[in-house]
């Protein structure tokens, strides 16, 4: 239905699309489009101007600061983006409703490895020298060049999605104001002493040639990645027969090797291989490493003798003769090259026990072999690899050879050397790049890092200042990340991004660092325009120690670094709005990302923020989860495994996106699986009921006005004199006053994983049970200022939730407000307040209602729900004994606890017949009477109590009833000396009545069951065939387009079933789906109650009654919308699966058709309530030849064919011999009277027969007096009793009884 909106392809941009309509007055159609509504409500902004007025409304009252984590623009928003920025834009919205004014900024990542990659892709750039020959300004420029090429885009899909946020001044990470704060930062933490220039091992992409941070090389792990596996041999100088072993999975390492390292207090063995000859060293508790066989169950030996155990340290300082010759005679390397060392981070995990040192390849190989002078300071250090990872002419026999592509010819290398033991292949885990997509290597490069663990006592400590959601994100995985904090590598050997502020000199003793444009101004006498490499990179400065000039270092910034900047940048801190930046901007109030983020922009923020400030950058955070495919894969582009974001939006609408997306496990950093159907679920299980239940309403004070002639008023509707309490309209205040509470806690928190099932489901009770209970009395018939009453609850219910629901589903709640605010006095008020309810434009101009602490009412909502799982239970029963609800049973029985819940029940007693379909309901207090009490001791007990365990649930099920009464009592007992409580205790009870007749059901908690008496009669059977043929007059009104209100006729014939029509039944139920979502309701008769949400049937004491649909056992979905439903589901007792009653022998077809005839006869007055009109049969004597069909159809009920044929309503004539009384005996004027009445307006002309009695007719100069029940009749049943032909025409159809009914009423 509406869900589905347009096909044909993704409408998202659509400038110039034409409106709907959908806001205009008196606009709310049977089915609604939300896709082209929410382009009506953008229109409407976009008229207002919105989202500036909203600021403007807002000016002057506290602030709430918000940082908006800066994307790169190098592609479109995907559904991470769109999470993240509905989470934002529900918080910020929330915010400046509730009081605040809050700026929204859009800013852009524009500098580093995202953007170079995407560059280097479309030039075919692979290296630096590619790089040189081109022109750094020209590769820049290249790049400035991509960086906005989705900016539009982005704006677009952002506004149509519904957040607000400023794109105008918005913040570019490249404009030279936001880099000259970024120099403002780096030289005050400079300062600090917090910057330094250290050589060390670092993750190193080749495929963007730059070394990365230890945060970065941990965001694109993958598993799986197979790599080679060896076991090397070095030969002892002192031994050549007896050979070290070593273990990688690195082999291109293996000519850089200086060292191998072994763990001093591990016990090492020297073992005699008996097949290749040779003896070897390794690991006692690592054998298996070189003989995979040893140590498994049967193993027998044979393959190698231990010669000797010796501890690790025996080995330290022996000598190995060299893998390769490559570096053997270099200077610079210490005398302890190529000899064993010890450390302690050699394990016994994996490998052999040795490992080898490549000190340029390892943070630890480096470190070690520093510390044991295998590399000395000043030295020289192997690294024959060069920035695009080949190796080097230092490696001549892999020179130019990619290092991942050299293993396994390095490998065959050392095979013929006699140097490889053995070759294999690991599958792991292994870093990649998470621009190029290449993986990483470690490499010693030299770089410019933040002194972090200096400061990591500071920034633990500022974490505990912040408040996360969820908060174990806090407490274990950020915290966890500060604690283990190195220092961080901010410089990259790129070209698009801002420089580092450094000029040194040549011989590195002089360095200055500039902090603004004017200081690299006032030193280098040069007029600074740009910050770009290629602005300054020829500048230089005078040294002022006598070095000549000092130059710039070619390195460029960590663009996560610019966006740790952010908060101070994006407002030219400290050059522009310094005092207000201070006073109100920082730290921030509230920000939000995704989970990715605790090593990314959340970290950066609090590193700088504590370098600059020593205080943590925001105060509130939101962390979500990861969006997946719906298989539980990362979402691909390349895989195709999701669904397009905007044709998603396109065909469902933003607002089911966005609350599909916040109703989810996403919003407590939990993994989501994007499922489309999860979409479509939130349209179909909340907006349309909601719709419907607004729809419904507008249309009841349409039908109001009409009625009455009085124009509806909510504000003066609600003090209508003379009308008693109604106990749904406490209840629904009482629920939606504890809501408001409810969601201003939850959102002060920030918890929005508790907000919006709260509102979903509280749309579910106003939908399926206020509006269900309460429709007679919403549509009149408990007279018109009961009516108001109603409306005017329902009236502040619909305005409330639109109020509350607006910052999650912005567009939908602009529609209620548009219409539900014309009805406000203060709509018409030109003294009111532009941000007042009924005044406000928009329903974003209004603050988040208040609850009024005197209207929560606890206990009036326990009552309800009491009353809801009684329904809910007594369903259930009818369900196990497949009674249809539209079947009435006899009596339901309510066992409670109390006499107090049970006079609550009778309170309510009115509902629950209706809901139920039940004929009467008594309550009892007498459990014993009905159920038989055992208890069970809960199996967590044995997990505590072990042995005694069994001796504690002995004696739990050995209670006895009065035991288990005292315990239910007191709350406690004690069992084999143990105290037990109520949740280690289960009471169970069994229900002991007559399971021929009942079926019983309690709830979890045992203090309620609900039995129901399940013997059907012919009454009984009669009133559920009068409510199916009730149903099928309701669905025949909507699929025949009546309106609600619209008076007909309807006609119906009931025959027996053939053997054809009972082959079509079959085929139809074989083929039957459930009907698609609409938000057309059914129509029903003027004056009829009509069915509920849930589908048609009769109207109950206390309002409309439902069929089947409603019921509380919905699948439950991941985010959106779920089933609504009242109680809990309830516990069958067991004696409850006895067999029922022995099954009766099936009708005849003969028999059920005339049981159907019966029903409809001796349940006359039920259908005329439930339709507001009469049924007659459909005869040629009955149904004129003039009526006028308007739908007709034929199905199976109860075994029988009904047909129900709908005309318009006519004036019936006598007989013509009657007329031709009036006609003078002319029987050429009787049918000309029978043609001019015929003409004339069915219900105008039987309100004037009934006011006056007659008609006078002058028909070619003669005049004709019709008489009121002689001559015209108004309906088929004045016809009936007064004229025999059709008395007679009724007994020939089998509808005598029908007539007996009538006439006598």
């Amino acid at each position: 239905g509406g869900a589905a909106g347009g096909a044909g392809g993704a409408r998202l941009p659509r400038p110039g699309a034409a409106p709907s309509g959908s806001l205009k007055a008196g606009t709310v159609p049977s089915r609604l489009e939300f896709p082209d509504m929410e382009q009506d409500v953008l229109k409407l902004w976009e008229d207002l101007d919105a989202f500036k007025t909203q600021l403007e409304l807002t000016r002057g009252k506290p602030e709430f600061t918000f940082y908006d984590g800066p994307p790169f623009a190098t592609g479109l928003p995907h559904y991470g983006h769109i999470l993240a920025g509905t989470i934002k834009d529900v918080v910020t919205r929330y915010a400046s409703q509730t009081g605040h004014y809050v700026s929204r900024r859009f800013g852009w990542d524009c500098h580093g490895l995202p953007v170079e990659f995407e560059i280097d892709k479309k030039l075919g750039i692979t290296s630096k020298e590619q790089v040189m020959e081109m022109g750094i300004a020209a590769y820049n420029d290249a790049c400035r060049g991509t960086v906005t090429r989705y900016c539009s885009e982005w704006e677009r899909i952002v506004s149509r999605l519904g957040r607000w946020i400023d794109f105008k001044d918005d913040y570019k990470t490249m404009e030279p104001w936001y880099m000259e704060s970024v120099w403002w930062v780096f030289k005050t933490i400079f300062d600090k002493d917090l910057i330094y220039r250290g050589f060390k091992v670092m993750p190193y992409s080749t495929g963007c040639t730059t070394p990365l941070s230890n945060f970065e090389a941990g965001l694109n792990y993958k598993d799986d990645v197979k790599d080679p596996a060896v076991v090397v041999e070095f030969p002892l100088v002192e031994d050549p027969e007896t050979s070290l072993v070593a273990w990688t999975t690195t082999p291109w390492t293996l000519p850089s090797n200086l060292a191998t390292c072994v763990n001093k207090a591990h016990t090492y063995v020297k073992v005699a291989d008996l097949k290749r000859k040779k003896n070897y060293i390794l690991g006692k508790a690592n054998l298996a490493a070189l003989y995979p066989k040893y140590g498994k169950k049967g193993y027998k030996g044979g393959e190698f003798d231990i010669l000797e155990e010796v501890p690790g340290s025996a080995l330290v300082g022996k000598r190995y003769v060299p893998l390769f010759e490559y570096f053997a005679d270099r200077d610079g390397l210490g005398d302890a090259k190529w000899t064993v060392l010890e450390d302690d981070y050699v394990t016994e995990d994996s490998g052999t026990g040795i490992v080898h040192q490549a000190p340029a390849f390892g943070e630890d190989d480096y470190r070690v072999c520093a510390a044991a002078g295998v590399i000395l300071k000043g030295g020289y250090l192997p690294c024959p690899v060069d920035h695009n990872g080949c190796f080097t002419e230092d490696v001549p026999d892999f020179k130019g050879t990619y290092v991942k592509a050299a293993d396994d010819a390095i490998c065959a290398h050392l095979k013929g050397t006699g140097r490889l033991f053995s070759k294999g292949t690991i599958t792991h885990r292994y870093p990649f790049c998470w621009r190029s997509e290449t993986p990483l290597i470690y490499r010693a490069v030299p770089s410019w890092f933040v002194r972090v663990e200096s400061i990591k006592e500071d920034l633990v400590a500022n974490n505990e200042q912040t408040y996360w959601v969820p908060s174990f994100v806090k407490e274990k995985r950020f915290h966890n990340w500060l604690t283990d904090a190195r220092d961080w590598a901010i410089s990259r050997n790129r070209y698009w991004g801002t420089p580092l502020p450094i000029w040194i000199s040549d011989d590195g003793e002089e360095i200055v660092v500039v902090g603004s444009i004017a200081e690299l101004e006032e030193l280098t006498g040069e007029k600074v325009t740009d910050l770009h490499r290629q602005y300054i990179d020829h500048l230089k400065i005078p040294s002022k120690m006598g070095k000549g000039e000092l130059r710039r270092v070619e390195e460029v910034l960590d663009c996560w670094f610019e966006s740790g900047c952010m908060p101070y940048a994006q407002g030219h801190y400290p050059f522009e709005g310094k005092e207000e930046f201070e006073a109100h901007k920082f730290p921030a109030d509230f920000i939000a990302e995704g989970l990715d983020q605790t090593r990314g922009w959340f970290y950066t923020l609090m590193v700088l923020s504590t370098a600059l400030f020593n205080k943590p950058a925001f105060k509130n955070v939101i962390v979500n989860g990861l969006v997946l495919a719906e298989d539980g894969k990362k979402m691909s582009k390349r895989l195709k495994n999701y669904p397009d974001p905007v044709v998603v939006v396109d065909k469902h609408g933003a607002d089911a996106l966005r609350l599909y997306l916040v109703n989810s496990p996403v919003v407590r950093a939990e993994p989501l699986k994007f499922r489309e159907r999860g979409v479509l679920d939130v349209v179909k299980d909340v907006f349309l009921p909601w719709y419907n239940a607004f729809r419904f309403f507008m249309q009841s004070v349409e039908r109001l006005q009409r009625d009455s002639g009085v124009v509806f008023n909510p504000v003066t509707a609600r003090a209508a004199e003379g009308v008693a309490d109604n106990d749904m309209d406490a209840w629904i205040t009482a629920s939606v006053h504890g809501l408001i509470k409810f969601v201003r806690e939850m959102m002060g928190e920030y918890k929005l994983y508790a907000v919006a099932p709260a509102l979903v489901d509280f749309i579910g009770q106003l939908t399926n049970w206020y509006v269900r209970l309460n429709r007679k009395r919403l549509k009149g018939a408990d007279g018109a200022a009961a009516c108001g009453v109603a409306l005017a609850s329902l009236y502040d219910v619909l305005m409330t939730l639109s109020r509350l629901m607006a910052p999650m589903t912005p567009f939908l709640t602009e529609y209620f407000y548009q219409h539900l605010r014309r009805l406000h006095p203060a709509s018409r008020d030109e003294a009111a307040a532009p941000d007042a309810v009924g005044a406000a434009k928009s329903v974003h101009f209004v603050d988040v209602p208040e609850y009024d602490a005197s209207l929560v009412d606890p206990a009036m909502e326990a009552r309800v729900r009491r009353m809801q799982a009684v329904v809910e239970l007594g369903r259930q029963a009818r369900e196990r004994r497949t009674i249809s609800l539209k079947t009435p049973v006899r009596e339901v029985i309510v066992v409670v606890a109390s006499e107090a819940a049970a006079a609550e029940l009778r309170a309510l007693e009115g509902y629950v017949l209706d809901e139920l379909n039940a004929l009467s309901l008594t309550t009892s207090t007498d459990e014993a009477r009905w159920c038989s009490l055992s208890a069970a001791a809960d199996n967590e007990l044995g997990k505590t109590l072990r042995k005694e365990f069994k001796a504690v649930k002995t004696g739990v099920e050995a209670m006895t009833e009065d035991d288990i009464r005292a315990f239910m009592a007191s709350g406690s007992v004690t069992v084999a000396g143990h105290a037990l409580d109520r949740s280690q205790v289960h009471v169970l009870r069994s229900f002991k009545g007559d399971t021929t007749k009942y079926e019983a059901l309690s709830t979890d908690d045992g203090l309620m069951t609900v039995i129901v008496n399940t013997v059907e009669d012919e009454e009984l059977r009669a009133m559920g065939a009068a409510r199916e043929v009730s149903a099928r007059v309701q669905r025949l009104r909507k699929t025949s387009g009546l309106k609600v209100g619209e008076v007909v006729d309807v006609y119906f014939e009931v025959r027996e079933m053939t053997a054809e029509d009972r082959r079509k039944a079959a085929e139809e139920a074989a083929r039957h789906v459930p009907m698609k979502a609409s938000t057309e309701p059914v129509p029903t008769a003027a004056g009829g109650a009509g069915g509920g949400a849930g589908g048609g049937g009769a109207g109950g004491k206390k309002g409309g009654k439902g069929g089947k649909g409603g019921k509380g056992k919905g699948e439950k979905k991941e985010g959106g919308g779920k089933a609504a439903k009242g109680g809990k589901g309830g516990k069958a007792a067991p004696a409850a699966a006895a067999a029922a009653a022995p099954e009766e022998a099936a009708p005849s077809d003969a028999e059920a058709a005339a049981a159907l005839v019966g029903a409809i006869a001796s349940r006359a007055n039920q259908l005329e309530e439930a339709l507001g009109l009469r049924l007659v049969p459909d005869h040629p004597a009955v149904r004129p030849a003039h009526a006028l069909v308007l739908g007709e159809h034929e199905e199976e009920v109860n075994g029988a064919m009904l047909r129900v044929v709908l005309a318009r309503p006519v004036i019936r004539f006598g007989g013509d011999a009657v007329l031709a009384e009036a006609a003078g005996g002319d029987a050429a004027r009787v049918a000309g009277i029978k043609a001019y009445v015929g003409m004339l307006e069915a219900d105008r002309l039987a309100a004037t027969l009934r006011e006056k009695g007659e008609l006078t007719l002058v028909l070619d100069g003669q005049a004709a007096t019709l008489v009121h029940g002689r001559h015209l009749f108004a309906s088929a049943v004045e016809q009936l009793k007064a004229d025999a032909a059709t008395q007679a025409a009724w007994r020939d159809c089998g509808a005598a009884a029908l007539a007996a009914a009538y006439t006598s009423a």
